[in-house]
C-alpha cells in the first residue's frame, strides 16, 4: 500500500488533530524494498515488501507522547493522536525535562534523491542476468567454495506535517550491490567482497557503473586465491594505512556512536553502552591530531544518508563535528540539543513509521587532505595497508576496539609489497585518532555506507553513509589471525 497524496494526508491530519495541544506532527512513511540474490550460479531469492504507516507525536503540558498506526484514515489518525496525547500526559507527570521547551520546527520543503537510471528501467531478467554474470566471474577455480551476488533496492516516500503548517515531502532511493567469494584450500579459508554491502549509496542503477560493480569479480576472486597462500599478518607496533572501505567502520564505531548525544545523556546505556565522551568535552577536547576534520553532511549527492530534513523537521545542513582535531559538536537532534544545552545537527531519525526519531548518524565524513596514496606509502618504513572490514569489536563506552580486515598489504621502506592474510589491529579511540599522521587527497576519497546500523529499544536498523580518504596512523598495535 502506497501513501495517499500529500493533500489528502494534510486534510486527514487536520481533521484528526487533538484540540488545544502545544504541538502535533504526523510522519507518514511508505517504504518499498526489493532484494535479488544469486548463490553459486543459482537464483537464490527474489523478494519485495511494502511497509506503510504513520507516527503521530504530541507535545502538551510539558510532556511528549507518540503513537503509530497503519490506519491512515481520519478515524485511524484520530485514534493515534488521542493515544499520543494520553502518553504526553503520562510523560509530563514523570519526565525530568519540559518538552514544551523543545524547539520543534514547522518546516516546509522537499527533497528527492537524484536518479539517472531508475530501478524500473531494467527488467527483472536483466538484473538477474547481471547478478548471474558477476557470480560466474567470481568462479573458475576448484578452490572457490562459495560465490554470492545480490542487489537490494529501497525506495522511501515520506510526508511530515505539523499543527503549525509544516509540510515536508521526501523521496529517498538507495541501491546496495553486493558480491562475495570464499576460497578454501588445505585447511585455510579466506573471503573477499564488498564488505557487508559497504558500497551502498543513494541513486538508481547508474551506481552499478559508478562503482564498477561488474569489474569487481575478477579482482575479488584473484585476491581470495592469493590470500590462501599468503603469510599471516605480522605482529607489532607499526604504521597502519586504512583504505576508505575500512575507514567507514573506524569512523562509524569510534567517532559516530561515541558522539551520539542521547548516548552521552545516558539514554542508550542499557542496550548498546554509553560513551567515553562527556558533555564538557565539546569545544576543547582534542579528539584527534590536527589533521582530523570530520563533517556531518546530509547534502552529499549520492551518499546513503542524504536528506533535506530529519524526522523531527530540522533542516539538514553541513556542520563540522571535529575541526583540526578539536571536538566541536555532538550528533544530537533538536530535542537532545535542548536537553543538553549544546549545539547539534539535524539527525533525529527513525528507521520506520512505527519508531520514534532518536539521535543517529547520517553522512559522517572525514574531509580529504593533501597527500596522494604514494605520498602516504612513502612515509612508512614498516607497516600494513588494510582494506575491507571483516570483523569488529568495541567496548560499551565505544573506546577500546579491535577490528579485522579481509586483505592486508605489507609496506616496507616506503613501498607496497606482498599480500598478508588475517590483518587485525586494536586501539583506544581516545588516543588512536591523535596518531593520525597522514590524510589522503581527493583522489583517495571514496563514498561508502551501511544499511545495518542498529541502535535503540525497540531496535532500529538504519542506513548511514561514511566517506573518507585513505588515512595513515602511527604506532598502532597490528596482529594476525594466529593470535
Amino acid at each position: 500500500m502506497s501513501l495517499a497524496p500529500p493533500e489528502t494526508l494534510r486534510q486527514r491530519f487536520h481533521a484528526a488533530l487533538p484540540p488545544d495541544v502545544d504541538f502535533c506532527s504526523l510522519r507518514a512513511v511508505s517504504e518499498r524494498a526489493e532484494m535479488l540474490s544469486v548463490r553459486n550460479d543459482v537464483v537464490d531469492g527474489v523478494s519485495e515488501s511494502v511497509d506503510t504507516g504513520a507516527m503521530v507525536t504530541v507535545v502538551h503540558g510539558g510532556g511528549m507522547g507518540y503513537a503509530a498506526t497503519a490506519d491512515l484514515s481520519v478515524a485511524g489518525l484520530r485514534a493515534a493522536a488521542e493515544r499520543a496525547r494520553a502518553w504526553a500526559a503520562e510523560c509530563a507527570r514523570a519526565s525530568v525535562y519540559d518538552y514544551s521547551q523543545a524547539p520543534l520546527a514547522h518546516p516546509r520543503g522537499e527533497y528527492r534523491t537524484p536518479v539517472a537510471e531508475p530501478w524500473e528501467s531494467r527488467s527483472l531478467s536483466d538484473k538477474l542476468d547481471l547478478l548471474l554474470s558477476v557470480c560466474a566471474d567470481l568462479g573458475g577455480d576448484e578452490r572457490i567454495v562459495e560465490r554470492t551476488t545480490s542487489l537490494m533496492r529501497v525506495a522511501t516516500d515520506s510526508v511530515y506535517l505539523t499543527s503549525g503548517g509544516g509540510e515536508v515531502l521526501q523521496r529517498i532511493e538507495a541501491l546496495a550491490p553486493d558480491a562475495m567469494v570464499i576460497a578454501h584450500h588445505d585447511g585455510v579459508t579466506q573471503r573477499r567482497g564488498t564488505g557487508y554491502r559497504g558500497i551502498t549509496r543513494q541513486g538508481g542503477l547508474e551506481l552499478l557503473s559508478a562503482v564498477g560493480y561488474a569489474a569487481m569479480a575478477p579482482r575479488f576472486r584473484e585476491e581470495a586465491l592469493q590470500l590462501l597462500a599468503a603469510p599471516d599478518c605480522p605482529e607489532g607496533e607499526m604504521h597502519l594505512l586504512l583504505a576508505p572501505d575500512q575507514m567507514m567502520l573506524q569512523i562509524h564505531e569510534s567517532i559516530g556512536h561515541p558522539l551520539e548525544l542521547d548516548r552521552i545523556l545516558g539514554d542508550e546505556r542499557n542496550y548498546a553502552g554509553t560513551s567515553f565522551v562527556t558533555a564538557d568535552m565539546f569545544g576543547s577536547y582534542r579528539y584527534g591530531s590536527e589533521l582530523l576534520d570530520v563533517s556531518f553532511d546530509p547534502t552529499v549527492r549520492d551518499e546513503l544518508a542524504s536528506y533535506g530534513f530529519d524526522d523531527d523537521g530540522s533542516r539538514a545542513e553541513r556542520q563540522y563535528l571535529i575541526k583540526d582535531g578539536i571536538l566541536l559538536r555532538p550528533l544530537g537532534g533538536a530535542i537532545s540539543q535542548a536537553r543538553a544545552g549544546l549545539p547539534g545537527v539535524a539527525n533525529a531519525r527513525a528507521c520506520s513509521w512505527n519508531r520514534p526519531p532518536i539521535d543517529r548518524m547520517a553522512n559522517l565524513n572525514i574531509e580529504p587532505g593533501d597527500q596522494s596514496l604514494q605520498d602516504l606509502v612513502s612515509q612508512v618504513e614498516r607497516g600494513v595497508f588494510m582494506e575491507t572490514n571483516a570483523s569488529w569489536s568495541i567496548d560499551d563506552s565505544r573506546n577500546k576496539f579491535q577490528f579485522g580486515c579481509e586483505l592486508g598489504r605489507l609496506i616496507v621502506d616506503g613501498e607496497l609489497r606482498g599480500i598478508v592474510r588475517n590483518p587485525n589491529y586494536r586501539g583506544i579511540s581516545a588516543t588512536f585518532w591523535r596518531n593520525l599522521v597522514g590524510v589522503g587527497d581527493r583522489s583517495t576519497w571514496d563514498v561508502n555506507g551501511t544499511p545495518y546500523c542498529g541502535k535503540g529499544e525497540p531496535n532500529q536498523v538504519i542506513r548511514v553513509g561514511h566517506a573518507s580518504p585513505v588515512c595513515l596512523f602511527a604506532d598502532v598495535s597490528v596482529f594476525g589471525g594466529a593470535e
